[in-house]
């Protein structure tokens, strides 16, 4: 399992909403608005 890093939810890698790539790793998403915003903004989500 992942976690989408814009709403910390659990994210099976095989059932996703969506991904992207950045900086050489892929990032998984529970919904296509998490996708979204992190594809507008990754370093916001990154900093954790």
């Amino acid at each position: 399992m992942a976690i989408d890093p814009v709403c910390k939810m659990q994210v099976d890698e095989k059932k996703n909403a969506g991904t992207s790539e950045y900086n050489g790793k892929t990032y998984y998403f529970c919904a296509p608005g998490c996708k979204r915003k992190f594809d507008a903004e990754p370093e916001k989500y990154l900093k954790g």
